[in-house]
């Protein structure tokens, strides 16, 4: 039986990526499901590990994975590997995971594909092209592990009530490996859900005409619960909300219970952000838009009339 192993991104306190989670779930389909988790923190997150399917979670809370940036991981999963010999490592798509991967890959001379959207095998994997209009089937030749960036929302996060055995970490990691420091963290305080976690999901395009139109999509989710706003990249890359809102193939893949897209056109590239949301409802003037061909509910109409429209309709049912 192939040996997947997930690598897990994990904060000092023990949370643990979902992106780690949402992996553990498809590895345990291909094979017997191993972790690794590196730096501050690993150790208390092998319950949760273990809980989601990993047998074997390979840790070290050595500070020196966080002081640097991605060459101590790269080096110490190159050495694991070579010791270990997994057939395949699962990195989510965490700006530090990606870093890892492919300075992991250069090392090993192992194949690196990123995007993936499905893992059919230790050496079969799927990816959507042209702006997710196709689906590719790709073959992993080269040497084992095969490495393999996932999108997130890919596989849904699903824990089995196992526990893991440890396995501590013990690679020395040379001074030449520690050539990019970290020397500065700044941890932005979170307010409300997270785009990618919340279960209604509002997001605006140039159909709101004008940046502080964003207002009304704030108002919209401070009355649903568990709800987040969202933003196209035309409306990010004009500046007028901040790149952690953009949802499509450049921003975040989110897959809420509702999507609601106001004043967006649905450009293909904005659709593999979104489009296995459960429930689309699509707000635009033009009806032609290409959202409408993935919509659940379409309204027709002028955006700044129908938003304060539902506002109203929101605060009624509020009493």
């Amino acid at each position: 039986m192939a040996t997947i192993w997930v690598f897990a991104e994990v904060e000092e306190g023990g949370k643990v990526a979902t992106s780690a989670l949402e992996n553990l779930a498809k590895a345990r389909e291909l094979g017997d499901a191993e972790a690794v988790a590196l730096g501050p923190g690993a150790s208390a997150a092998v319950a949760t590990l273990g809980e989601h399917g990993a047998k074997k979670v390979y840790v070290s809370d050595d500070s020196v994975f966080i002081d640097f940036v991605a060459q101590p991981s790269a080096y110490a999963l190159w050495k694991l590997a070579e010791q270990h010999q997994p057939d395949m490592i699962i990195f989510g798509m965490d700006y530090d995971s990606r870093d890892i991967a492919a300075r992991l890959g250069a090392s090993n001379g192992s194949t690196v594909m990123g995007n993936v959207t499905d893992i059919l095998g230790p050496d079969k994997a799927q990816t959507q092209i042209f702006g997710g209009q196709k689906v590719v089937d790709v073959a992993l030749s080269g040497p084992n592990p095969k490495i393999v960036i996932t999108r997130p929302k890919s596989f849904e996060a699903s824990p089995v009530g196992g526990s893991a055995e440890t396995e501590q970490v013990s690679v020395e990691i040379p001074d030449n490996e520690k050539k990019a420091k970290r020397v500065e963290r700044h941890e932005e305080e979170a307010a409300g859900v997270k785009l990618e976690e919340a279960k209604v999901v509002i997001s605006g395009g140039r159909g709101l005409l004008d940046p502080t139109n964003f207002e009304l999509l704030e108002q919209i989710s401070k009355s649903i619960p568990n709800s987040a706003v969202g933003a196209t990249r035309a409306v990010v890359d004009a500046g007028w909300v901040p790149y952690a809102m953009q949802v499509g193939q450049t921003g975040k893949t989110v897959k809420p219970d509702v999507y609601i897209a106001a004043g967006i056109s649905g450009a293909s590239q904005h659709q593999v952000g979104m489009k296995e949301s459960k429930r689309i409802v699509a707000i635009n003037k033009d009806p032609e838009a290409p959202i409408f061909q993935i919509s659940d509910l379409g309204i027709v109409g002028d955006t700044m009339k129908v938003l304060p429209a539902l506002i109203e309709e929101l605060n009624k049912r509020k009493g």
